[in-house]
C-alpha cells in the first residue's frame, strides 16, 4: 500500500539515492546520520535491513531490490520525507520500479518505509531467468569490454580474422579486465567513460627487446612460451564459456577462485597432448615472419601475431566431448572440504641460485629464459594472470623491470603490488592436481612449494608451537629427501640453508602467519571494507617442489594438524630468543637434517592421531570429508613415514 501523497513518508534507499549529493539533487533535500546536523534541508537517517529480499544489478547501472526470502539488504531509511521530494523521486526511478510499504529493521525498532522495489516477472522480463545471480553481473561487464573492442579493432569488420585479432587483444588487457570485473563486485556500477579510459591502451610490442643483442639468445624460447601460455589461457576460456553453469556448481564455495577447475582441465588437456601442442608452437615459431626481422626491430611480426596465432589454433583444435570427458572425470574425484587453500610455486632453472646473492656467488645462469629478465617485455605477467604468474627476487620491490629470480606462480592471486588473493580451492585433491599440473606444463626446474591453510576467527593469537617430533614428520614428508650431504641423505630445503635467513638473527622459515585480503571496494555503506575481507592465513614454507611427489597426503596433514593443534610461526628469531629449549630444537633439526635418522613409532603414531582428530572435527565436531577418503589419507601419511624411515636406515648401513 502507497501512503496517501499529502503525507511525510519513511523512505528505505539501497542504490544510488545512499550517495547525499545524489540524493539532495533528487529530491532537494539532503541527509545526514547524525541528530545534531538535522534542519529545515537535512533530514535524519538511520542504518537499516530489508529482510526477505537481495540487491541485484544485472544491467551494472541501477540496483533492484527483488525478493528472496532468506536475504537481507542493508541500506538508509530516512525519515519524514516531504510529498513533493517523494515525487521527484518517483520520476528519477522510472517505472520499472513499484514504490511499496516495507518493515525495515532499525536500531530503535521495526519501522514502516516506503521503499522502490521490483518483482521477480518484471526482472526475467527484461534480464532473462538467471538475473539472480552474481555471475551475470560479471558477464554483463565483460560484455560492454567485447563492444568497446569491437569499435576499436577493426571496426565494422565481421570477418573471422578481426574476431580473432579482438581476442588477441583482450588477451593482452587481461589484467585489466579482471580489475575492471573485481572492482565492479565491490563499487558502484562502471562507467563507459572509466571503461573506455582503463581498456584505451596502446598496443604492447615487443620489438625493442627483440633489438636487445643481449636478449636475442632468448627470444624464441620466451616466443615460445608466450604461445603456450595463450594457449592454456584459450583452452580455459572456452572451457569457462562453453560450462560455465557446470563449473560454477563444482566450486564449492563463492570464496574460492573462480577458474581452478576450468584451469586444471586446461592444464590436463595440454600435458596430455604434450606432442601436438609442442607441434603447434614450433609451426607458429616457424610460420610467423619472425627471423632476423623482427630480431633487428625492422618490419615484420609482432606479440599480437603470435597471440593471433594461438587463439587461432584452439578454435580450430578444442574438441568439447574431450574437454566433458575432463570435466567429469575431474568432478568424479572431487574432495572438498571446509578449510580454504591455497599453494604458491617457485620454479627456477638454477634451483635457489636464483636471487642475489646466491647468483653472483655461484654464477649461475640459465640458458632458457636468462632468470626470466624479459619476463615483463613480453608481457608474460599478463598473459600469466590466471596461474598468478610473476617473477619473485626475494628483494620485496615489484615495480623493477628486468629482474631476476623465480618464476612463481599462485592460483587464485588478483594483484601482486595490491597483496590480493583468494584461496584456490577447498579441496585437497584438487589442490594437488593443479600443483603437479603447473609444473609440468611449465617445464621449468620445479624449486620449492608453499602450502596456505586459511585460519579461523578462534584460531588467530591462540596458535601453539609445534612439537619437535611433528616437525620432524613433516619435514620427512616434503623437506626434500635427497643424496647429498656429508653423510649420503639429507634433507635439502634445510641442509642448503633455503629455508633458513639471518635478517634478525637466524630463523627457521619452516611456517608463518600472514594476512591476506582479497577485496577491491568500499563498503555498502561506509567506505570501509567488510570484516571477512582480509583472513590470516598459515603458510607452510619448508616443502620442495618435485613433480613426483604426492602432495594430496601432505597437505591432509597439514590441515588436520591445524585444525587439532592449531600450530604457529616456527622458528623466528624473537621465539628462540625468548626460549632457550626452541633453540635447542632447531640445534637439534639441523643435525638431523644433514643426518636423518629413522622417527620414532610412538612419534608418528601421535601425528597420525592429530591429523585423524583434526580432520574429524572439521565441521562443527563432525567430518566433512568421507571417512573411507580420512582414513586413507592417514594410511598414505603412515606409508610416506615408513618408507622415509626405510630410506634413511638402508643409507646408514
Amino acid at each position: 500500500m502507497i501512503p496517501m501523497d499529502n503525507q511525510n513518508v519513511n523512505l528505505f534507499i539501497y542504490g544510488s539515492l545512499r550517495d547525499s549529493r545524489i540524493f539532495q539533487s533528487v529530491s532537494g533535500c539532503s541527509f545526514s546520520l547524525k541528530p545534531s546536523r538535522i534542519d529545515d534541508k537535512t533530514l535524519f537517517a538511520e542504518l537499516a535491513f530489508l529482510p526477505h529480499h537481495r540487491r541485484v544489478s544485472p544491467d551494472n547501472v541501477y540496483y533492484y531490490a527483488v525478493p528472496s526470502p532468506p536475504a537481507r539488504i542493508e541500506g538508509l531509511v530516512i525519515h519524514d520525507v516531504s510529498p513533493a521530494a517523494m515525487a521527484e523521486i518517483d520520476r528519477y526511478e522510472g517505472q520499472r520500479y513499484q514504490r511499496e510499504t516495507v518493515q525495515v529493521h532499525t536500531g530503535h525498532g521495526v519501522i514502516d518505509a516506503d521503499a522502490y522495489l521490483v518483482t521477480a516477472e518484471s526482472m526475467r522480463k527484461h534480464f532473462g531467468d538467471r538475473f539472480h545471480v552474481n555471475l551475470i553481473h560479471e558477464l554483463w561487464l565483460r560484455k560492454r569490454i567485447r563492444q568497446f573492442l569491437r569499435k576499436r579493432t577493426r571496426p565494422g569488420d565481421d570477418t573471422e580474422d578481426a574476431e580473432v585479432e579482438r581476442e588477441a587483444e583482450r588477451e593482452l588487457l587481461a589484467t585489466t579486465e579482471r580489475d575492471l570485473v573485481m572492482s565492479h563486485y565491490h563499487r558502484d556500477a562502471v562507467s563507459d567513460y572509466y571503461l573506455e579510459h582503463e581498456l584505451n591502451r596502446p598496443r604492447p610490442s615487443i620489438k625493442p627487446v627483440c633489438s636487445d643483442p643481449q636478449a636475442q639468445a632468448y627470444v624464441r624460447n620466451y616466443l615460445a612460451l608466450v604461445l603456450r601460455q595463450v594457449l592454456l589461457n584459450q583452452f580455459d576460456e572456452q572451457l569457462q564459456a562453453r560450462y560455465r553453469f557446470e563449473l560454477e556448481h563444482m566450486r564449492s564455495s563463492q570464496r574460492y577462485f573462480a577458474r581452478s577447475v576450468s584451469l586444471l582441465a586446461a592444464l590436463r588437456m595440454m600435458n596430455a597432448n604434450r606432442p601436438v601442442v609442442e607441434m603447434i608452437v614450433e609451426n607458429g615459431l616457424n610460420k610467423i615472419p619472425s627471423g632476423k626481422l623482427v630480431l633487428s626491430g625492422a618490419e615484420g611480426a609482432d606479440l599480437i601475431d603470435y597471440v593471433k596465432y594461438a587463439v587461432r589454433a584452439v578454435r580450430s583444435i578444442f574438441d568439447p566431448r574431450v574437454a566433458e570427458d575432463y570435466l567429469t572425470r575431474i568432478r568424479a574425484n572431487l574432495q572438498p572440504g571446509l578449510v580454504p587453500l591455497g599453494c604458491e610455486l617457485e620454479l627456477s632453472n638454477v634451483g635457489a641460485a636464483a636471487v642475489e646473492p646466491l647468483r653472483s656467488a655461484t654464477k649461475a645462469t640459465d640458458p632458457v629464459y636468462d632468470g626470466f629478465k624479459y619476463f615483463y617485455d613480453f608481457r608474460l605477467d599478463v598473459l600469466c594472470w590466471k596461474l598468478g604468474g610473476y617473477i619473485d627476487d626475494h628483494s620485496g620491490y615489484t615495480d623493477r623491470p628486468r629482474r631476476q629470480g623465480f618464476f612463481e606462480i599462485a592460483p587464485g592471486r588478483l594483484s601482486i603490488a595490491g597483496e590480493l588473493s583468494r584461496p584456490s580451492t577447498g579441496d585437497p585433491w584438487l589442490l594437488s592436481q593443479l600443483i603437479h599440473e603447473i609444473v609440468s606444463f611449465y617445464q621449468v626446474r620445479p624449486h620449492s612449494l608453499h602450502l596456505s591453510f586459511q585460519m579461523r576467527k578462534n584460531q588467530v593469537g591462540r596458535q601453539r608451537i609445534l612439537p619437535v617430533g611433528f616437525v620432524k614428520c613433516l619435514l620427512a614428508m616434503g623437506g626434500g629427501l635427497e643424496p647429498g650431504g656429508p653423510h649420503g641423505l639429507w634433507l635439502s630445503r634445510m641442509g642448503r640453508r633455503e629455508i633458513v635467513q639471518d635478517t634478525y638473527g637466524e630463523e627457521f622459515i619452516f611456517a608463518r602467519t600472514s594476512r591476506r585480503n582479497w577485496y577491491l571496494g568500499g563498503d555498502e555503506i561506509a567506505d570501509r571494507p567488510p570484516a571477512q575481507a582480509t583472513t590470516h592465513v598459515q603458510q607452510y614454507k619448508f616443502i620442495r617442489l618435485d613433480l613426483q611427489a604426492p602432495y594430496e597426503p601432505l597437505i591432509l596433514c597439514l590441515k588436520g594438524l591445524q585444525l587439532a593443534y592449531n600450530p604457529g610461526d616456527y622458528l623466528s628469531a624473537e621465539q628462540m630468543q625468548q626460549n632457550p629449549r626452541l633453540l635447542l630444537h632447531y640445534q637439534e633439526l639441523k643435525e638431523w637434517a644433514n643426518r636423518p635418522t629413522p622417527i620414532g613409532e610412538r612419534t608418528i603414531r601421535r601425528l597420525l592421531e592429530a591429523v585423524r582428530h583434526g580432520l574429524m572435527i572439521e565441521r562443527h565436531y563432525q567430518p566433512v570429508h568421507s571417512l573411507h577418503y580420512i582414513e586413507w589419507a592417514v594410511n598414505a601419511i603412515d606409508t610416506q613415514l615408513k618408507a622415509f624411515n626405510q630410506q634413511v636406515a638402508f643409507a646408514a648401513h
